[in-house]
């Protein structure tokens, strides 16, 4: 079991550095080319790999190339082009619906604002961050996904099981200008090393600072199961 340091600050401030001196490049790997199909893509990822929603929205932005076109698609073919995509028939209706309502209400622009975003069906917190960070160059917060979840309860900077909680206790002490950077970070590691099954403790940057490293603890800071 690693020592965290004295503090959640001083404990993020140390993992942040090393992760950014391991992924020196880490950045969003959703393809867009507009805020539209950054908000599609998006809506497209959750419980989704960025890979398989690559793959599915090449095709379907030749097919789809503005919010009007998705709000008159009909159900049954938009959901037939996503498929391949979890939950494919929400997703479907999903961004139907929000594609109409951008285009009521919008003028047919993604709106700018955390409120406006998450009115958007199928939009929560965490879309709404990638939109905003990724598409208006506007941080309100930080994206939790599963992988930072993960990796911020194991490496104790957080004890909220939530998403929304999580993002809470993180923007008390992790200061804003590392915001955006800190959710690239972390999935990039959560992706290559702190996998949530079998994860690589022994070549890892921060197994010295993790207090779940399974290398002594044969308990998962997670789940509060044995490591398998």
């Amino acid at each position: 079991m690693g020592t965290p340091l004295d503090s959640r600050e001083a404990q993020a401030d140390e993992v942040i550095d090393r992760l950014d001196a391991e992924y020196p490049d880490a950045t969003i790997s959703l393809d867009f080319s507009n805020r539209f199909e950054l908000l599609v893509a998006v809506i497209l990822s959750a419980q989704c790999t960025d890979e398989r929603v690559n793959d599915t929205t090449r095709d379907l932005f030749a097919q789809y190339e503005s919010p009007e076109a998705f709000a008159n698609a009909p159900q049954d073919e938009l959901a037939e082009a996503l498929n391949s995509i979890t939950y494919y028939n929400n997703k479907a209706s999903y961004i139907r619906e929000s594609a109409q309502l951008i285009v009521d209400e919008h003028e047919g622009k993604v709106p700018d604002s955390m409120g406006e975003l998450t009115e958007l069906p199928g939009v929560g917190r965490k879309t709404a961050n990638v939109v905003l960070q990724h598409g208006h160059d506007v941080v309100e917060g930080i994206v939790v996904d599963t992988h930072v979840q993960r990796l911020t309860r194991r490496l104790g900077l957080t004890d909220e099981e939530r998403p929304e909680r999580i993002e809470e206790d993180l923007m008390e002490f992790i200061p804003e200008e590392r915001w955006r950077a800190f959710t690239h970070l972390f999935i990039a590691h959560g992706r290559a090393t702190c996998t949530a099954r079998n994860p690589d403790c022994e070549d890892c940057v921060l197994e010295d600072i993790c207090p779940s490293s399974k290398l002594d603890s044969p308990i998962d800071r997670a789940s509060g199961e044995e490591w398998t």
